[in-house]
């Protein structure tokens, strides 16, 4: 859909073909409603194949099942993968409320200005020689940092941080790729706006590998409240 099904300017052409889809998981999680209530929601994650740019209603079973089979294989199974961490559950409604505020503000970020915001947030945490790597080829590494003296036992230690603003969950996968990125010595991080796999848990501190910090969309929000660091949106930014 490229408009809201509300708009009835836009006609018929609001619906475009995106491809096909393939399923991937579900898991409940909370949104703020129009009011700013908390409210539970089920979020359902897809990957969009795209490769099948017309596809005739006489072949879509075929195409279909060719696709999922292809996928399947190249990604490989990693049935953890399937089941999300929210740390939400262990929180207050009240408490819940000012998280997901925060939370729907870094989710209104695009994945630049996030990585900005997430340089912005460890100066203010103390970090220091902060600095965003180049967007199109930072090998999976989004933000290089050094701690300060606040963090005194582990004082200059290059800290290098994965940042995703994804709505979906973030896997194994991207966990194994940053830890292939890291400098020697180099600690490690993900940050997200979205959930955990059980398998990215996994991997992050599996046995006789490098470690890998997680900080989920709950986690760093609560941060961001704890430290009393200002969310600036881009709308907000405009109106200042």
């Amino acid at each position: 859909m490229i408009a809201s099904r509300r708009d009835a300017s836009v006609g018929s052409k609001r619906w475009k073909y995106l491809g096909l889809l393939e399923y991937l998981r579900h898991y409940p999680d909370t949104q703020l409603d129009a009011d700013g209530k908390v409210r539970k929601v089920w979020l359902f994650e897809f990957r969009i194949h795209t490769e099948q740019r017309i596809l005739p209603l006489s072949m879509d079973a075929i195409v279909s099942s060719q696709v999922l089979v292809s996928s399947r294989l190249s990604v490989g199974s990693h049935s953890d993968d399937d089941d999300i961490v929210d740390e939400s559950v262990n929180q207050q409604a009240e408490s819940v409320e000012k998280l997901e505020h925060v939370r729907g503000k870094l989710l209104a970020m695009d994945p630049k200005n996030f990585e900005m915001f997430i340089r912005d947030l460890l100066v203010h945490c103390g970090f220091l020689d902060v600095c965003v790597t180049k967007f199109s080829a930072d090998g999976g590494v989004d933000v290089n940092a050094r701690t300060g003296s606040r963090i005194w036992v582990f004082e200059n230690t290059l800290v290098q941080v994965q940042a995703k603003r994804w709505l979906h969950s973030v896997g194994r996968k991207e966990v194994a790729e940053l830890r292939g990125s890291l400098q020697p010595f180099a600690r490690g991080a993900v940050v997200t706006t979205s959930h955990f796999s059980k398998a990215a848990i996994n991997e992050a501190s599996e046995q006789g590998k490098n470690p890998i910090t997680l900080v989920d969309g709950f986690r760093l929000s609560k941060i961001v409240l704890d430290e009393k660091f200002h969310v600036v949106t881009e709308a907000e930014g405009e109106n200042s």
